[in-house]
Formats: structure tokens, C-alpha cells, sequence
């Protein structure tokens, strides 16, 4: 076991690779071959078969999550616009901007065999530490991070676990939700079809944000790819106050949306933890409009 103390590690990334064909997205297969680590400066990628992510020290965010050269996340350069990052909800307890420790500042990073560990500081305001753990599961053919969240307080504190994945305001998103009750109404386009809800992405002079209730994961397709995010489904309870399971971010303009997903909303005691699992997986695929097919696959992969 070593422990290094530049921040960082990989992130959860899925090495799915569906065969080329005309049912590439119906069938998708085990194509990952032995998971790679390699680093330049302060960016490392971590790569399984066709499959890449990049993260960097700082903040331990992913950078890229590609198949061969097909990136999936937002490549931007200004700040809070590019990359996947973690922070810790309800977003009231800390307004804006994002806390230092878990998204700006070094983790420290542990390894041991195949299982890559990063932790970062503790939050001077909010006294937590962040945790996350990434391996490979081959039976599930996806990359698995699971976060952690320490309370070092003195005093029981309540918290929820939130992944904020930034991609390109282009293709669509979708999710097993009913659209009714996506709040607030109609200020996303998403539609019904095919028993699930879709987001064509568009592009306003005005920022915009929803909550859902989904079902345990989030699906986003773009340039004949398609990424899945799988984490625990819970019921409205659950989420943090003013939070939910599934949010969808829009910024204005044709910029970068954002792919949020929170856990459920915890008591911690003093030194007490909770954890969180997110897969990532990514497949290509032959449709570019919304298709059953392509719904038929999501579900598969989120099971």
C-alpha cells in the first residue's frame, strides 16, 4: 500500500463496449481489457480497454471520460464549466462558491492493488472530509466510485452525497421519471416517450434548473455515444431539503449542462461516515434521436 500526497485519482468511468453493427446498442458486451494508470503533471488517466478518464490533482475533478477520441464531458475552460466534481448537499449550507477543500484543493491518494483511495482536507466551514474509493468491477463491466462523507465535527451533522458531471450542451438527456412531476414545469422541455422523459438540449438567454424523482440513474447521449450514471434510487423523502435524487442544470446560452445526482440525506455523529456508489458506463451507439432501443439499453446497463 502507498500513500502519495499530491491530490487526486481516477474517477468512475464504465469500459463498455458494445459491437459494431446495427444492434452495437442492444448488445452490449465486455470489451475492457486491464486497467492502466498513467500520469502526466498533475493529470492522470486511467484507461480500460478503449475507455479513458482524466483527473486531475486539484480537487481530484475528472477531466475527460472518452471512448478512444469520443469525449463525452464538457471541455470549457472557464471555472465550475468542465469535468465531473463532488460536493456535499443541501447546497444552502454553503451558497456559492463551491467549497475550497473538496473542489479546488489536493487529495491525498492511496493505492493498494487495483483500488485507488483519494481524501481530501477537512472543510474549515462545513467539517466534513471527502472520500473516494475506484475500482474496476468486470462482472458489472463498469468503473465504481464510491464517495465517502466524514463528519470531523464536534457535533452531529446532517448531509447528503451530490456528483455534478458538466457535458456539453449538445445531443440529449433522458431517465425513467414521469414529467409531471419534474419541478419546476415546464421550464425544461423534457417529454414523454417511451415510457422515460427526454431533454433535446436547447439553448436560452437564461439559466435553468429541475428536480426529480428518477429511478437510480441518468442517461446522456451525444456523437454516437451514449454515458449512463447508476447510483441508489430513493424516495421523496429522502433527498436533502429543497434537493432531489435527479437535478438538470442548463446553463444559458449554447455553453454546458450540468448532470446532478444526490444521495440521501443523512445524521452523521461525531467521526461517524456515510458512502455512496455511482457507476459510470459508456457504450456507442447507432440512434441519435430518442428510440425504445436506446431506453431498452439504459435500463440494462442500470440494473
Amino acid at each position: 500500500m502507498k500513500k502519495t500526497a499530491a491530490s487526486l485519482l481516477m474517477l468512475m468511468g464504465m469500459a463498455l463496449v458494445a459491437p459494431v453493427g446495427a444492434n452495437a446498442a442492444e448488445q452490449p458486451t465486455d470489451g475492457a481489457g486491464d486497467v492502466t494508470i498513467s500520469q502526466q503533471d498533475s493529470r492522470y488517466s486511467i484507461s480500460t480497454g478503449d475507455v479513458t478518464m482524466d483527473v486531475d490533482v486539484a480537487g481530484g475533478k475528472i477531466l475527460s471520460f472518452r471512448l478512444k477520441d469520443g469525449e463525452m464531458l464538457s471541455q470549457l475552460k472557464w471555472p465550475e464549466s468542465f469535468g465531473s466534481t463532488f460536493w456535499t448537499s443541501p447546497q444552502k449550507e454553503w451558497n456559492w462558491p463551491p467549497v475550497p477543500e473538496y473542489d479546488k484543493q489536493p487529495y491525498t491518494v492511496e493505492e493498494s492493488g487495483a483500488v485507488l483511495k483519494i481524501t481530501s482536507q477537512v472543510s474549515e466551514k462545513l467539517k466534513f472530509q471527502i472520500g473516494k474509493e475506484f475500482a474496476f468491477n468486470r462482472k458489472g463491466n463498469a468503473f465504481v466510485v464510491t464517495y465517502t462523507i466524514t463528519n470531523k465535527d464536534s457535533k452531529e451533522r446532517k448531509v447528503a452525497p451530490w456528483e455534478i458531471t458538466r457535458v456539453p450542451n449538445e445531443g440529449f438527456i433522458f431517465f425513467d421519471a414521469k414529467s409531471e412531476e419534474i419541478t419546476p414545469a415546464n421550464l425544461i422541455p423534457f417529454k414523454p416517450e417511451f415510457g422515460a422523459v427526454w431533454y433535446a438540449t436547447d439553448a436560452t438567454n437564461e439559466n435553468r434548473k429541475i428536480n426529480a424523482d428518477g429511478k437510480g440513474w441518468l442517461a446522456y447521449c451525444n456523437n454516437g455515444l451514449m454515458m449512463v450514471k447508476k447510483f441508489a434510487d430513493l424516495d421523496k423523502s429522502q433527498p436533502a431539503p429543497g434537493e432531489a435524487e435527479i437535478q438538470v442544470y442548463v446553463n444559458r446560452g449554447k455553453t454546458y449542462i450540468e448532470l446532478e445526482s444526490q444521495g440521501a440525506y443523512k445524521t452523521l455523529q461525531p467521526g461517524e461516515s456515510l458512502t455512496w456508489t455511482v457507476n459510470w458506463m459508456l457504450a456507442p451507439v447507432s440512434d441519435s434521436q430518442p428510440s425504445k432501443k436506446l431506453l431498452k439499453t439504459a435500463r440494462k446497463l442500470a440494473k
